[in-house]
């Protein structure tokens, strides 16, 4: 697997997601947008697979942690699929060697939607000129100059909106973009209360409020790097190749965009918000892997040599009748009670253990008195 160049992974998903993407086109199963018709969002978001294994010789004599890679992801928020990765076999490497790659895909009507580590002037600057569109939260480090004053706009559920116009630079070039500011009602985990977001967008299209919850849905991504860790073994920490690590990260992402056909399949059967909401990628994940080595032996593989020659819109029809067939409640998720606040533990030096018993029996008695 260390002999599989970077190319390859790419390419196999892109190519995979291609077909698929179209699948889930004809099965109807997109999620609704917030944005015109004419704009193709994608979510990009970076990567940096989990340390592996001291395997290597090269390694074996160090006890820092070895990154075998990182790969900036691309996903479509419509139809819920990875459309491109941009692997990077040095793990130690910021992501930003890679943006002149990720900026050479970029098409007219793009909206690039990133976190602020995105938030360079030549990477905003090269989406612009590709009559492309960024949506970006801004970066400390980003000179820019008010034009206008902050203006209050209104609320979304989590926070307060306000905009304003600003100039942002890049070889002494000048570029309006809008600032769009919200103030949280709640700090995210690194305790700060303002994300400011930097877009393109005209207004016509996209208001203050449209831009704030659009952003909010970056996180499907990280998300999605969750499910592939838990649900696919996306990161093996014996794979300490680079070349190998990536090649077993892409093809996680691979089965993971299956798993969300099936899922659009679903959709368009019983409802997208329905399974967007309530179904787990857990139990669907566990159901296929527990009935599929079964599945083959009682279906030899001849029977399945069909299914490469029907085209895609058989291929939906097929989906749906399966679909239709599927019982939800088997695989709805579970719902996470509130979290109780957690008294502080005794500690007792003196005694190192306890005894189950008593402290059981002196647990019921304390209750009976009570």
């Amino acid at each position: 697997m260390q002999g599989i160049e970077l190319s390859v992974s790419q390419a196999l998903l892109r190519e995979t997601a291609i077909e698929l993407q179209s699948l889930v086109h004809i099965l109807n199963g997109e999620q609704p947008t917030l944005l015109p018709e004419k704009y193709r969002l994608k979510i990009v978001d970076g990567t940096c697979l989990t340390a592996t294994d001291h395997r290597l010789d090269a390694i074996r004599a160090f006890a820092a942690k070895a990154l075998p890679g990182k790969a900036l992801v691309v996903l479509d928020p419509l139809s819920k699929l990875v459309t491109d990765i941009f692997p990077c076999a040095d793990g130690h490497a910021q992501e930003r060697c890679l943006f002149n790659e990720v900026l050479e895909t970029v098409q007219p009507n793009d909206v690039w939607n990133g976190d602020r580590n995105f938030c360079t002037a030549k990477f905003l600057f090269t989406i612009a000129r590709k009559k492309a569109f960024f949506l970006v939260r801004q970066h400390g480090a980003l000179g820019w100059k008010p034009l206008t004053e902050l203006q209050h706009i209104g609320e979304i559920n989590t926070g307060k909106i306000f905009e304003q116009e600003v100039e942002i630079s890049y070889e002494g070039r000048g570029m309006r973009v809008r600032r769009v500011l919200l103030k949280l009602f709640q700090s995210t985990r690194d305790l700060e209360w303002e994300i400011a977001i930097l877009t393109n967008l005209p207004i016509a299209d996209a208001s203050a409020l449209t831009v704030g919850l659009v952003y909010r849905n970056r996180w499907s991504l990280e998300t999605l790097f969750q499910t592939v860790t838990d649900n696919f073994n996306g990161e093996i920490h014996t794979l300490a190749y680079p070349k190998a690590a990536l090649f077993s990260f892409s093809m996680a992402l691979v089965a993971y965009n299956i798993l969300a056909t099936l899922r659009a399949a679903l959709g368009s059967v019983h409802g997208v918000g329905k399974i967007e909401a309530g179904l787990s990628d857990f139990y669907l994940v566990d159901e296929i892997q527990g009935t599929y080595r079964g599945m083959m032996i009682a279906i030899p593989s001849p029977h399945w040599e069909s299914l490469r020659t029907i085209s895609l819109t058989q291929m939906a029809l097929l989906l749906q009748h399966l679909a239709a067939q599927v019982n939800l409640k088997r695989f709805l998720k579970t719902p996470r009670c509130p979290k109780k606040k957690r008294e502080p533990l005794i500690v007792d030096r003196k005694h190192r253990h306890v005894s189950t018993a008593r402290l059981l029996e002196a647990h019921q008695t304390t209750r009976k008195n009570q």
